[in-house]
Order: structure tokens, then C-alpha cells, then sequence
């Protein structure tokens, strides 16, 4: 199925320090159903089903990182699986084998580091206009991270990324994306949603024209590197 978020997306919840065992093991959610996020989406119960599916017949664990860095894998999760609340992880950390892996292990007890973070691609999605909410249905799992919680500056260089691949591409970004784009850039939430109501809003709804498009495009790549 054709990845929707040309980039991969990450979302962080907190887990609980009693959590997190001697031998290294800890649990948490890596994420919660039906709860609107700071980006106005919600995860919809059943998105991760045919990955977890996957990744099941895969036989190998899900890598566990530290901080979305591929090049640090501390661990890994071999017990995903959805709840009533959300996606239900179980991982362990190779504390006696990898020094980061201590370190991640030594802040996580302490409650220093509380977050778990998801990589995924988004492959099915829906958008309620009125709402102004994006429920994302169909989900692609690549990765959970341990985290500092909150890690805005991660996110921040995630959505530029993004952002900057979908320009590339010849695209124009949702609404949603839009949004948080502008506001990583520096604008209010009520900035924002005034923004890209009202400007890209009108273009998309009148099915992108060649030239309007192409005039709209050129701009956000302007803007988008006069905001890095």
C-alpha cells in the first residue's frame, strides 16, 4: 500500500517509572486510541493491526532506539499488541551489552527519561472538516524510541523534513500539515489555522489548478528554507 507521509512521523507518549524492571524490561503504550493530540489527530483503535501482524510473522523484534536515531538501537520489543487503550508494548534494553543502553536504562528508572516514541508511516487516514481533526486509520510501525519527554526540538526537525520532501515531490501538504508546519515555524495555533484556512484551504478546494499550484509551491519552498 502507497505510503500517504512521504517522511516518517513520530508520536511520544509517557510511560511509568515502576515500569521499568532490573533486568532491563519495561512496558508502557507506545500510543493511545481516540485522543486528540497537540496536532489535532487522533490514532483510530485497529491502525496498527496488519503491522503488528507483520511484524509478528516477521519473527524478529521491533528495534527499540534511542531518540529515533537509527544508528543506536539499545534494544527492542518482542510483545506489541492493542488494548482498549491503545497499542500495549513490552521491551527490554541490552543494559549489560550496550553503554547507551545503560545510560537509557539508569534515566529511565530516575524518571530523567519518560517517553516512548513511535515511527511510522501513515498509510490510510480520514479528515473531519468541522472538526478540524485528522483521524489516522491505517498506520505502518517502523520503530519505538525511548525519548526525552517532551522532545519538541525533534519534532520540530522531523516536520521540516517533511515538509521540505513533499514540496520536493511536486505536492502540496494537507491542511493538518500545514498547520504544523507554521506553527513550528512560529506561529500561533490561531496563526496558523487562519493561515492555512484560508489560503491553501481555497486552492485545494478548487481541485489545484497547474499555474496556482505551481505559483503556491514556489512560495512554500521559499518560505520553507527562509524558515530553517
Amino acid at each position: 500500500m502507497k505510503r500517504k507521509d512521504i517522511a516518517m512521523k513520530h508520536k511520544q507518549f509517557a510511560f511509568k517509572a515502576d515500569a521499568v524492571h532490573d533486568d532491563g524490561s519495561f512496558t508502557g503504550y507506545g500510543s493511545v486510541f481516540d485522543n486528540v493530540d497537540s496536532y489535532r489527530e487522533i490514532v483510530a483503535p485497529g491502525a496498527f493491526a496488519d503491522s503488528l501482524k507483520s511484524i509478528k510473522s516477521s519473527g524478529d523484534p521491533l528495534p527499540a532506539l534511542w531518540q529515533h536515531r537509527s544508528g543506536e538501537p539499545i534494544g527492542g520489543f518482542d510483545q506489541l499488541e492493542e488494548d482498549a487503550h491503545g497499542l500495549k508494548v513490552a521491551g527490554w534494553l541490552l543494559k549489560d551489552e550496550i553503554p547507551r543502553a545503560a545510560e537509557a536504562y539508569a534515566l529511565m528508572k530516575r524518571r530523567v527519561v519518560k517517553g516512548l516514541s513511535i515511527g511510522y508511516y501513515v498509510l490510510e487516514d480520514s479528515w473531519n472538516e468541522k472538526d478540524r481533526i485528522r483521524t489516522l486509520t491505517k498506520l505502518e510501525l517502523v520503530e519505538i524510541s525511548i525519548v526525552t519527554f517532551p522532545a519538541n526540538d525533534q519534532a520540530q526537525i522531523d516536520s521540516v523534513k517533511s515538509m521540505e520532501q513533499i514540496i520536493k515531490a511536486g505536492k502540496l501538504p494537507t491542511l493538518s500539515e500545514f498547520e504544523d508546519f507554521l506553527r513550528e515555524s512560529g506561529f500561533s495555533k490561531s496563526q496558523a489555522t487562519a493561515i492555512a484556512g484560508r489560503g491553501l484551504k481555497d486552492l485545494l478546494s478548487r481541485g489545484e489548478p497547474g499555474g496556482e499550484k505551481g505559483d503556491v509551491l514556489s512560495a512554500l519552498r521559499n518560505f520553507n528554507l527562509n524558515s530553517k
